[in-house]
């Protein structure tokens, strides 16, 4: 596996942005930008290819990759002329992400997505996808160890690692916006704008849908109140 791709292209409302500032992924958190953090960390990884999708404020992003030295070959997915939520972004980009029937699976993070890691988390959720087994891996971080959020989770998961939506008023893990997906997903999905929650739940109902915990601290940084508890976390 050796694709991925950022969503950086959604408008990053809830941030209660001014005209004047960055696009949400190059919000700057201990002195890096959230888009660099996962540029890093996915070259680390080894990824070869990575595309970064871009709408709103798009040129900003542009400027950002195209100031970056990359270990990796960067992708621009432009959805200017429409945004594509989460899975139309990921369906528009599939022939970078996925270019031959062979591949097994590409990694997509959130372009807002940060943690503290104890151990390298995108290389042990890519050893852990297996494609006989999954058509999604969610990277999952318990509601204990994250901060900025007041949510009431997200997904079940059983001894095996196989997540179902939460039932009840609480679950034990939030979906941390990091995932490894199987390209055959997509392949019932529809065109034009999506969530890749219709994806996940795809997967869930084919009992294909699995979690990896994250080994570490998850930041949700969607608000500015997020913002200055993950600056503080750092």
């Amino acid at each position: 596996m050796n694709t991925a791709m950022i969503l950086a292209a959604g408008k990053g409302t809830r941030m209660r942005a001014r005209a004047q500032d960055p696009p949400k992924p190059l919000t700057k958190i201990g002195g890096e930008s959230l888009l660099s953090r996962m540029l890093g960390r996915m070259e680390a990884a080894g990824l070869e290819t990575i595309v970064v999708n871009v709408h709103h404020k798009a040129e900003a992003i542009e400027a950002a990759l195209a100031s970056r030295s990359s270990t990796a070959n960067i992708v621009i997915s432009d959805e200017r002329d429409e945004l594509l939520e989460t899975g139309g972004g990921v369906k528009r980009a599939l022939p970078h992400l996925a270019p031959t029937s062979q591949t097994a699976g590409f990694l997509v993070a959130n372009g807002d997505v940060l943690w503290r890691e104890d151990s390298p988390v995108l290389d042990g959720l890519l050893a852990r996808f297996d494609p006989k087994q999954m058509d999604a891996l969610l990277l999952l971080a318990p509601r204990a160890q994250a901060t900025g959020y007041d949510g009431t989770g997200d997904y079940t998961m059983r001894g095996d690692g196989q997540l179902t939506r939460k039932q009840e008023a609480e679950a034990a893990y939030i979906f941390a916006g990091v995932q490894v997906l199987s390209p055959s997903l997509f392949a019932t999905l529809p065109e034009g704008a999506f969530s890749l929650n219709q994806a996940y739940d795809l997967a869930q109902a084919n009992g294909r849908l699995y979690g990896h915990v994250l080994d570490g601290l998850w930041m949700h940084v969607g608000t500015p109140e997020g913002r200055a508890e993950a600056e503080a976390a750092l």
